[in-house]
């Protein structure tokens, strides 16, 4: 047989390519497609990147831009570009020799495979190619790379695309990430939690643009950070996070104060105690790599989350806040908030101050009764104000507060007045919207423990279109689980899995087109 160039593999006769005009080869376990046209002999993959089709099916123009016939995309075998479409397409050199065509096999070095599946993981953000997503990030762990570097870019790439900082896909990634471990069977269930994660975040950050953080440094000060948070101070409070990291300060050295600045108020409706807590989950997960961006994503949320206590509806709780001395010895239950208003609620709390974790059982039995109550109608109302407007997110939101917020407070109980009020707040503004005479028995489970796995499951294939649904699925039933596995005799754990199984499986609607031109209209007309 003739020799060919070092390192080269003969793989076809010149002349019967030539014949051919094209032809496909199949050597070391690889499915080659050979081109010949009036520009040269060109070698690819004969699986376009894109889903598989073959590529030798194509058509080749302007003698070496090959066009998939299945999807369109375009390939130029000059530059290696693609022309349209995203994902690149593998090449081997070629070279002639001998009356033989020889192709270079050697597959690049697994570390240039791996970084190069991350820089077409960043491409695919530009236009939220999820099945782009999950083909590179397949790509990164074929190369030997850790899919959790998928993620940990994500984060990288997206924290100062966020002009308030923090959204859900934080804190879905470290219950993704969770799943991931706890029930993913083999290679494609362990891939979606990473896929969703990175492209939750891919999402949240499209068409944003740059919203850089300060680079300043200052000394970390625990009580000078809670006061920054408080002044909407973000330079002054980043610096410090930039000082305690300069420091060799780790996340549980920051997490009080982290967590003082997210209950200083009934603020953003939760979201920013749910944001501390799950912030110090995924921070374990990912790693030292990750936690800078984690850190200033994260006090960006807190600096302007907004601090609902301040409005009418929730101006209760400051005054409650105020009165709480720990001595209310009642023992209550979820029972006796059923039906009060936020003012009722935060006053029936300081009965219970005496005992924090009683209270925090009985509180979150009402915001699961609530849940489990929740009056569906509500949500297709087309006739009501702005401030009327409620759905299950609402609900679920009182669930996953109550399950971070007693987190928090079991580590720094010092906080555990203004978890419960706001607890309280929650429960107060939800009781407007229940229906408590509804029958709900066929939503009681059994065997709460395999419903859960199950839930967990299907979670991996929950064909939810909107991130921000699925999420909240995720989150909802991983906070439910957690509340369970804490305290398995709770009497209010039956009212958990009922409400997360009607959440789970009722109608919900996301979409309130007449609604909103109602409200549109009613606003126009009220503007001064």
């Amino acid at each position: 047989m003739a020799d060919g160039p070092a390192g080269y593999t003969r793989v076809a006769a010149i002349d019967e390519l030539e014949t051919a005009g094209r032809l496909v080869v199949k050597e070391a376990g690889k499915q080659i497609a050979l081109f010949h046209s009036d520009q040269g002999i060109y070698a690819c993959n004969n699986r376009c990147p894109h889903e598989g089709y073959p590529l030798v099916e194509g058509v080749l123009t302007d003698g070496c831009v090959l066009t998939c016939n299945w999807h369109n995309w375009k390939f130029d075998f000059e530059s290696g570009e693609t022309l349209v479409g995203g994902d690149t397409l593998r090449r081997y050199p070629v070279a002639l020799e001998n009356g033989f065509v020889w192709l270079d096999l050697s597959d690049p070095p697994p570390e240039q495979l791996a970084a190069r599946a991350l820089e077409a993981l960043r491409a695919s953000f530009d236009d939220m190619d999820y099945g782009r997503m999950a083909r590179e990030i397949a790509r990164l762990q074929k190369a030997g790379g850790d899919p959790l570097d998928a993620l940990r870019s994500a984060v990288h790439w997206t924290h100062d695309r966020l002009e308030f900082g923090m959204t859900h896909a934080y804190p879905a990634s470290a219950d993704w990430l969770y799943l991931a471990g706890a029930v993913g069977a083999d290679a494609a269930t362990e891939l979606v939690p990473v896929v969703e994660a990175v492209a939750h975040h891919a999402w949240d950050s499209l068409r944003e643009p740059w919203y850089p953080f300060t680079g300043a440094v200052a000394d970390w000060d625990p009580k000078g950070f809670v006061d920054a948070v408080e002044r909407e101070d973000e330079d002054g409070a980043v610096a410090m996070i930039r000082g305690a990291l300069a420091g060799g300060v780790v996340y549980d050295d920051l997490e009080e104060a982290l967590a003082e600045a997210a209950l200083a108020h009934y603020a953003g409706f939760g979201h920013s105690a749910i944001y501390v807590h799950k912030t110090g989950e995924l921070a374990d997960q990912l790693g030292p790599d990750a936690l800078e961006p984690l850190l200033l994503v994260l006090v960006r949320a807190l600096v302007y989350a907004g601090r609902e206590d301040l409005i009418p509806e929730f101006r209760a709780y400051g005054p409650a806040l105020a009165a709480w001395d720990r001595s209310g010895g009642r023992i209550l239950s979820h029972q006796d908030f059923a039906g009060l208003n936020v003012r009722a609620a935060t006053a029936l709390a300081l009965e219970g101050s005496a005992r924090p974790e009683w209270l925090h059982g009985a509180l979150l039995g009402a915001g699961a009764f609530n849940l489990l109550y929740f009056d569906l109608e509500r949500q297709g109302r087309t006739d009501q104000p702005i401030s009327q407007n409620v759905g299950w997110l609402d609900f679920t939101h009182a669930i996953t507060f109550g399950n971070a917020a007693g987190v928090l407070c079991r580590r720094y109980p010092k906080l555990w007045p203004q978890a419960l009020l706001q607890m309280a707040c929650f429960v107060g503004r939800n009781a407007a919207y229940v229906d408590a005479d509804q029958q709900t028995g066929d939503w009681v489970v059994e065997d709460p423990h395999a419903f859960l796995n199950t839930q967990m499951s299907e979670l991996l294939d929950h064909g939810e279109p909107e991130y921000i649904i699925a999420c909240h699925r995720l989150k909802t039933l991983m906070a439910v689980r957690d509340e369970l596995l804490r305290q398995p005799g709770a009497s209010y754990n039956e009212l958990l899995v009922a409400g997360l199984n009607r959440y789970l499986h009722s109608p919900f609607k996301r979409k309130h087109t007449l609604r909103t031109a109602k409200q549109s209209l009613a606003f126009a007309r009220a503007e001064g």
